[in-house]
């Protein structure tokens, strides 16, 4: 079985971003319960940075992916065009 480090490492980073965000809420709902009030600006600027961050990690995957079907395509089409 070969480990693939890349594909861990996006693991990874998914794994810590969703641990983030479960610790973040449980904190934002304990502030909650003892002042009453909730950290509106705060509550934004995170999820949007967490969700940038896992849109970013997603579309350099899709690229990646992308790019190595095309390098299969462009394979194919050579053997093809050789075979011809």
């Amino acid at each position: 079985m070969k480990v693939n480090k890349k594909n861990d490492f996006s693991k990874v980073i998914v794994s810590v971003v969703v641990l983030l965000n479960t610790l973040f809420t449980a904190a934002v709902l304990y502030i909650f319960f003892k002042i009453g009030n909730e950290p509106m600006a705060l509550i934004g600027a995170w999820f949007t940075f967490t969700t940038g961050e896992l849109w970013m990690l997603s579309s350099i995957k899709k690229t990646k992916v992308k790019e190595k079907e095309g390098e299969k395509d462009g394979q194919n089409q050579l053997e093809t065009e050789i075979d011809q």
